[in-house]
């Protein structure tokens, strides 16, 4: 059975939510900046000195460490 496009928007809804939860408010800030100029969460990577949010712009990417601090060109590599 495939799923509807509001089935998908609303599993993509609940994911970002999931992820947003578990920013710290420094990242919440960054996020939604970085949101202004058309970047959206995609993931939260936990790393060994802590979390890490990446977001994509029209393929280009951006993180967030813990303490809010923004880096737009990351050394990520994403796995297909």
């Amino acid at each position: 059975m495939f799923a509807t496009q509001s089935q998908e928007r609303r599993r993509i809804n609940r994911d970002i939510d999931y992820f947003w939860q578990q920013l710290s408010l420094a990242q919440k800030f960054a996020v939604s900046e970085l949101q202004r100029y058309g970047y959206q969460l995609q993931f939260v990577r936990n790393m060994a000195f802590g979390k890490i949010a990446v977001l994509d712009f029209e393929g280009k990417l951006a993180a967030i460490d813990h303490d809010g601090e923004i880096d737009t060109a990351p050394n990520i590599v994403l796995r297909h």
